[in-house]
């Protein structure tokens, strides 16, 4: 059997390096233009929300949009944490062994990348069921045989566009996991 590694060996393996420089720059891209849709989308839900007669029904709507905000902050971390991956990338790509960092360092890195993202599925997963279940609900509410108006349950597109944006967060983040699951895999072997 070989013997295990140190964990304060540096990674210099030329097959992992350019995995890592690649994994780290698409999961960067994806996760920007996944955000920056669910933020112009969350823009338009909330000022579609602020120039709307309120009603008594959206507080749902209001609990979804929070959450999506939560969500959409800590995407821009984990986006910031793909940015120390490319940096990371780039270190080991370096010709100087000095600089190199050490596995533990990359392990650890990779570790918070995959945990944020975790807890970032898990809030736009809520925020999404919180939003389906208050659109589900004006849908149920409205006579099926009558052509009756009651404002409170109409659904409007704002209802859409949160649960779009909160679906586009899962997406990222659900991304950005698998990427630092499939380098730390990677790493660990």
């Amino acid at each position: 059997m070989n013997q295990p590694e140190s964990l304060s060996q540096p990674l210099t393996n030329t097959e992992f390096v350019t995995t890592f420089r690649l994994f780290s720059r698409v999961s960067f891209w994806i996760q920007l233009f996944l955000g920056a849709v669910s933020g112009i989308v969350l823009v338009f839900a909330m000022l579609g929300r602020n120039m709307s007669e309120q009603t008594n029904n959206n507080a749902g709507i209001g609990f979804g949009i929070v959450l999506a905000i939560v969500g959409l902050l800590l995407l821009c971390f984990r986006i910031f944490w793909d940015f120390r991956y490319r940096l990371l990338g780039r270190l080991l790509h370096a010709e100087n062994s000095q600089v190199y960092p050490s596995k533990e360092h990359i392990t650890q890195t990779l570790r918070i990348g995959l945990i944020s993202s975790l807890v970032g599925v898990l809030i736009a997963f809520v925020a999404s069921e919180e939003t389906v279940a208050v659109v589900l609900a004006k849908t149920l509410s409205q006579p099926q045989a009558m052509a009756a108006y009651a404002p409170e349950n109409v659904i409007r597109s704002l209802d859409i566009f949160v649960t779009m944006a909160n679906v586009n967060l899962i997406g990222a983040h659900f991304f950005g996991a698998v990427t630092s699951l499939g380098l730390l895999n990677w790493v660990e072997d």
